[in-house]
């Protein structure tokens, strides 16, 4: 990709998550897909449960995901669309009215009504992330997806508003921004991977996607194609692994893998015949334990979780509206016997979604530990063909130029110097 005239048009996704870092570049395709061109992915250290708990150690996760994504896509990252996740985000419905000034419906009074619903009051400490449209009403006539050019006195408009905790916002800017890295847009994750594992009809439908991933599960409600609720579930994958950990009495990092490997979600799949071995700690000798065991451990944690995804599905009051069932996605819906497990709990369909509308790394993304990261990608290039180009947001890669570049660390340190050297290979090459 590297030279490629294309390459101002490329953008870069980054999902901090809770157990992993990953940094996807990709630019768009003439079919409105994504076609990816690197990937970056690293352990996370500093983050709990969404939170940024450690700078120093989320600083480092996210330059050895930037420096994989960049390498892979022969490319220097200079800006970033990040998602954000964790039990500060809160969302509510609001409303807002305006008079149409001329008559007609023109851009300007669409962002005025959508300015007065965002007046809602909002508590002190938490930033405005999104303000979402569900629909426009123009002289009492309701249903209006598009009211641009209609004409009409009295313009309302119906939007979901999602707001986080300003310091926790600011944690994660400030751990982009000491990587060398300007923030184009910080996305709430479940937004994000609805737009990679969603199709038009579901949100047509009605569909309640479900994004479990290490910390957190993030739920968002569709229908009539409009976003209706966001909530987030402070249980996920971890969870799981701590579950093993305690019961098997074994190493953490033992306890993931032994999740990720043999783990199953309904006991009565998994068969008791076949064993595992299971390292203990210290220096006692490892234990054989059946598949079927391992799985007695696992299932009830993740009817816990979907018990409380449906307690919110139910308290949300679209229950009988999501007519085309429940999505999963994310690292943790990976796990043998989730889709069986969930449709018990549910008693409506339910899928388990990889990223879609994706062309170049398409066999790697194509894993429901991606979706936010390519939703990411999917978020920016829509905004772009709404008019905020990116251009505003000055380039967000450029190709390499065949010099030696800094390293992020020494970007970290001295953005002056790195602006000079670059003036300086400007000015004589």
């Amino acid at each position: 990709m590297a030279g490629s005239p294309n390459a101002s048009n490329m953008v870069v996704g980054l999902d901090i998550g809770t157990s992993k870092v990953v940094a996807i570049v990709g630019q768009p395709t003439d079919d409105g897909g994504i076609e990816i061109a690197g990937i970056g992915s690293h352990p996370s250290r500093g983050m709990k449960r969404g939170v940024v708990i450690n700078i120093e150690s989320t600083v480092q996760s996210i330059q050895r995901a930037v420096e994989e994504a960049e390498l892979m896509a022969g490319c220097d990252i200079h800006s970033v669309y990040v998602g954000i996740a964790g039990s500060h985000i809160s969302s509510m419905n609001s409303d807002g009215v305006v008079a149409i000034k001329e008559r007609e419906v023109t851009p300007s009074d669409i962002d005025r009504v959508i300015d007065s619903a965002r007046a809602r009051a909002v508590s002190e400490g938490q930033r405005v992330l999104h303000v979402l449209p569900q629909e426009f009403a123009i002289d009492a006539q309701g249903g209006i997806r598009e009211p641009l050019g209609m004409s009409g006195v009295r313009l309302e408009a119906q939007v979901h508003l999602v707001t986080a905790a300003l310091n926790a916002v600011q944690n994660i800017e400030k751990c982009v921004r000491r990587c060398g890295l300007d923030v184009d847009a910080i996305i709430l994750e479940q937004l994000a991977s609805s737009m990679a594992v969603l199709t038009e009809d579901e949100r047509e439908l009605g569909v309640c996607m479900v994004d479990i991933g290490g910390g957190t599960t993030d739920m968002a409600i569709f229908t009539e194609g409009a976003i209706r609720h966001t909530a987030v579930i402070p249980i996920a994958g971890d969870q799981v692994t701590n579950d093993i950990a305690m019961a098997l009495r074994t190493p953490t990092q033992h306890a993931e893998e032994i999740k990720v490997k043999y783990a199953c979600a309904l006991t009565q799949l998994a068969a008791s015949d076949e064993m595992i071995k299971v390292p203990s700690v210290g220096d006692r000798p490892s234990r054989d334990l059946s598949r079927q065991a391992l799985a007695e451990v696992v299932e009830p944690r993740y009817e816990e979780l979907f018990t409380l995804v449906r307690d919110e599905l139910r308290r949300s009051g679209y229950e009988d509206m999501v007519a085309a069932g429940v999505v999963l996605t994310g690292g943790t819906s990976r796990m043998e016997g989730v889709g069986e497990l969930a449709e018990e709990i549910f008693h409506m369909p339910v899928r388990i979604a990889c990223p879609q509308n994706v062309k170049g790394l398409a066999d790697v993304v194509r894993n429901p530990i991606y979706a936010t990261g390519v939703g990411l990608l999917h978020y920016a290039l829509q905004a772009a063909r709404h008019g905020q180009g990116l251009e505003s947001h000055g380039g967000v890669i450029a190709p390499h130029k065949g010099r030696n570049e800094l390293s992020r660390r020494d970007i970290k340190e001295d953005h002056s110097a790195l602006a000079r050297i670059k003036g300086w290979f400007k000015g004589n090459f």
